[in-house]
């Protein structure tokens, strides 16, 4: 934990993102807003994103489709929906306006992944300088966010963009090729 209060505001979350810094608090449990900015950070290099023989089996099947930026508000709520009523849920309505407001600007961005043209997975985050600061993901049907962020990866070592920024592991992203920088790494790499 970084700090405490402060608001959601464009210039705020800018500010914030450049300096690896993201709210995160729960949104029942307290009114003030929590910022954070762990020193080992979890990353993922899309050139280095695991693919399993599984995933790959899955994926030459085209058994779902994947589009960027066309969904945004349906993959944030549904990141919210999914998680709504557990212990520590952040992802509240001030959080989900305040990303909506930075998609409005281009600097918030999903992955949706959909079979038979109904929405079954996907991510969003933050793109800021050279680094994907993911956000949140969901999946309705068993890896439809592994789906998502293969694409991701794809998509941004094709653009250029170097990492993407899980914040924190979970051994779903470690699977997925995630591991540790220092937070001295993480800043090189978010600004070159």
């Amino acid at each position: 934990m970084l700090a405490v209060g402060g608001d959601l505001s464009v210039e705020r979350l800018i500010l914030a993102y450049s300096h690896g810094i993201f709210p995160w608090y729960s949104f029942r449990n307290r009114d003030t807003i929590i910022w954070w900015c762990p020193l080992k950070r979890f990353v993922i290099f899309p050139e280095e994103i695991h693919i399993s023989h599984s995933m790959r089996s899955l994926m030459r099947k085209n058994t779902m489709e994947v589009s960027f930026n066309c969904a945004f508000p349906k993959v944030i709520s549904e990141c919210s929906r999914l998680r709504y009523n557990e212990e520590g849920a952040w992802l509240g309505e001030d959080m989900m306006k305040a990303y909506t407001r930075l998609y409005c600007i281009g600097l918030a961005r999903s992955v949706e992944v959909w079979q038979d043209e109904k929405l079954v997975g996907g991510l969003y985050g933050v793109k800021i300088g050279s680094c994907f600061c993911g956000e949140s993901m969901f999946s309705l049907v068993p890896s439809a966010s592994k789906v998502a962020l293969i694409a991701l990866a794809r998509r941004l070592e094709a653009n250029g963009t170097k990492m993407i920024d899980c914040q924190f592991r979970t051994p779903h992203l470690a699977s997925m090729g995630g591991r540790y920088i220092s937070y001295d790494e993480y800043m090189a790499t978010l600004e070159s």
